[in-house]
């Protein structure tokens, strides 16, 4: 059996076996010390030709971007406080110092702006560059986990999906030269920064907190959605045991982007947008899409009935209750 046939999914399934039960089912790990606020600890690798290329990105985009992607599974987790992280660098011999000096340059620039410094690491020579970042934070008001959705709570995206595989697709010039020069300057510069320099979302977890309604208990379900859209609404989904219903109408994306044959895919399932997905109670969504701009409701989980054609996790539109396609998201083989 080879990793293409068992894909990402049931790889982590059959690694979970050499960890504590459950261990495997988040964005990170949380470590409990004594007498102290609960610690996250999250790796990540970036890989030379499958995470970045020198085609679309400089040296301090890679730098940047390695950092972002473990901040936002921090955030992920209802990381407060970014304590910091490690870098592997892994590197063939002719490999130029400046490529090394302008990623490391781009990794202290993503840590001064949200938090955070570099903690060590090692590095190794080897046949293709590659990062492998851990960070580690504090949970601030409290721990957000895939499976603590409900059957009931709103499903809500904290930002616009589908800018980031725009970017890309306007960086390698995938789109004819009518359609990428009718998307208009401003959104096309939006889609390569999103693409090039990811923003994680630790706002949105103090906006959360900040939510909170009076006497409710800390239940959220939540992920980001480094795989795609879709992929973080089907995690969330069975988590819970729940279907997830999407708005059609209410998809998290630019105008714009709706209006390419591509929009749709790209916002369920071009993945790398790093925007967090969660499950609230419908008073504690409202509150929040109140207070955070660009924070929409997408949907909602509901139990699946009696005679239910659909699994729990299994996604469909709420109107015509017919199957969502095309949200897979990023498989790594």
């Amino acid at each position: 059996m080879l990793l293409r046939d068992l894909g990402e999914a049931e790889l982590l399934r059959r690694l979970a076996a050499y960890a504590p039960p459950g261990q495997l089912d988040d964005d990170a790990a949380v470590l409990r010390p004594s007498g102290d606020a609960p610690l996250v600890v999250n790796t990540d690798l970036l890989v030379d030709g499958l995470h970045f290329s020198d085609a679309t990105m400089g040296p301090e985009d890679v730098g940047w971007r390695a950092a972002a992607a473990n901040l936002s599974d921090l955030a992920a987790m209802g990381c407060g406080p970014v304590v910091g992280i490690t870098v592997g660098l892994v590197a063939p011999a002719d490999t130029p110092w400046a490529w090394v000096e302008g990623v490391y340059a781009g990794l202290s620039s993503a840590l001064g702006h949200h938090g955070g410094q570099l903690l060590g690491g090692d590095c190794s020579g080897g046949d293709q560059r590659m990062l492998a970042i851990t960070a580690l934070g504090r949970v601030g008001a409290g721990v957000i986990r895939r499976g603590d959705g409900r059957a009931g709570d709103w499903l809500v995206s904290t930002g616009p999906h589908g800018l980031s595989r725009l970017g890309l697709a306007l960086l390698q010039r995938e789109l004819p030269a009518p359609q990428a020069t009718g998307l208009g300057e401003p959104l096309r510069q939006r889609a390569i920064a999103a693409h090039r320099r990811p923003r994680p979302r630790l706002d949105a977890v103090q906006a959360l907190a900040q939510c909170q309604p009076p006497g409710s208990p800390w239940r959220v379900g939540g992920t980001d959605s480094s795989d795609g859209l879709g992929a973080a609404v089907a995690q969330l989904a069975g988590g819970a045991g729940c279907v997830a219903e999407l708005n059609r109408n209410a998809l998290p994306m630019p105008p714009e982007l709706a209006h390419l044959p591509q929009g749709e895919g790209w916002c369920l399932g071009g993945g790398e947008d790093f925007e967090l997905v969660l499950a609230l109670e419908p008073a504690w969504g409202e509150a929040l899409v109140a207070a955070l701009p660009g924070c929409q409701r997408i949907g909602d989980l509901v139990a699946p009935g009696a005679g239910d054609a659909a699994a729990a996790g299994s996604l469909r539109w709420q109107a015509s209750g017919e199957p969502v396609t095309g949200h897979r998201g990023y498989s790594h083989f």
